[in-house]
């Protein structure tokens, strides 16, 4: 049997999906300006390197949302 789910949990998860979203973007576009400003590196942004973006963005959102829950879990 699923849990039921109340309204402040749904407003937690609310809250959540915001900051969630911005660290996503912070991610990506720091591996993307990694990417065209590292010196070394060829200047061209080819699909590999939207694709490594992408997946460090997701790998940002997944950490902050975990910390956010750590840390929410933790003050109860």
């Amino acid at each position: 049997m699923t849990p039921e789910t109340s309204p402040q949990d749904s407003a937690r998860e609310a809250r959540r999906h915001g900051p969630g979203i911005i660290a996503f973007a912070i991610g990506t576009a720091a591996s993307l300006a990694f990417f065209a400003f590292f010196p070394g590196l060829p200047h061209v942004i080819d699909g590999g390197a939207v694709l490594v973006s992408l997946a460090i963005g997701a790998l940002t959102r997944w950490a902050w949302q975990t910390r956010a829950r750590r840390r929410h879990t933790s003050t109860e």
